[in-house]
């Protein structure tokens, strides 16, 4: 069955649709050795596809990793200061999974890793940005709690207003549940620091209505469960639907 090549490559594993389509406009994609243009569909099973003339093969089996990321990784593949990366708690998983977003080095807490580049694309999209709850320990100017969850810039961006719980205070820190939407670099740390608070701990508890498991520990991975998948799934299916 024919079906697009950006979809193609995006189940092969390659990279998303969007990247996909970006290549094939860079003329890097070929069915049966001729260029081809946006629209253009194949046969896996029967087209020779190639990218910058390497055969894209089969669809790999995708795989869907819920990781409790400790506090010193670094969220990416490798990297140039040589750092602990995620990659090294995963690679016995037996596919080549990347990450979901990303949690800084200081952070920990729930990270999704998969080989699934359309469900990547789906749930990092700037539009389509699910919920990210987080608990967070803080200090300082405790009485400034309550602006967190007003509207506010971050680096010349007006973010969403996050939602704030508080959990627990005695007289120098305060345990915090933080909702927010928009998930931009180390936002949580400096909406803190607008508002005279300092970070001591922060951990992601949950994207969506997806929550990390309380039986993992720091380090260790498992797969999602179906049930987890299909949410995964049909709230990004949601999305692109608006």
């Amino acid at each position: 069955m024919q079906e697009r090549l950006q979809k193609i490559l995006a189940q092969a594993g390659l990279c998303s649709r969007r990247t996909a389509e970006i290549w094939i406009e860079q003329g890097r994609v070929t069915v049966n050795g001729r260029k081809v243009s946006l629209g253009d569909r194949a046969d896996p099973r029967q087209d020779y596809i190639c990218v910058d003339g390497k055969p894209i093969g089969t669809a790999e089996q995708k795989v869907y990793l819920m990781l409790y990321k400790p506090r010193g990784y670094v969220t990416t593949l490798k990297d140039e200061h040589g750092r602990k990366t995620v990659a090294e708690l995963t690679n016995g998983c037996g596919a080549r999974v990347v990450p979901v977003g990303r949690l800084d080095y200081a952070s920990e807490g729930l990270l999704l890793l998969t080989n699934d580049g359309e469900l990547t694309n789906a749930l990092t999209h700037p539009r389509h940005e699910v919920p990210k709850v987080y608990e967070v320990r803080v200090r300082g100017a405790l009485q400034k709690i309550s602006k967190l969850s007003e509207a506010m810039e971050i680096d010349g961006y007006q973010i969403q207003p996050a939602e704030v719980v508080l959990l627990t205070q005695d007289e120098q820190t305060a345990k915090l549940r933080l909702t927010i939407h928009e998930g931009r670099n180390r936002q949580i740390r400096k909406m803190c620091e607008q508002c005279g608070l300092e970070v001591r701990r922060l951990k992601r508890v949950a994207i969506g209505k997806l929550a990390l498991d309380p039986a993992l520990k720091a380090g260790s991975w498992r797969e999602l469960t179906q049930q987890e998948l299909c949410y995964l799934q049909e709230t990004t299916a949601n999305m692109q639907d608006e």
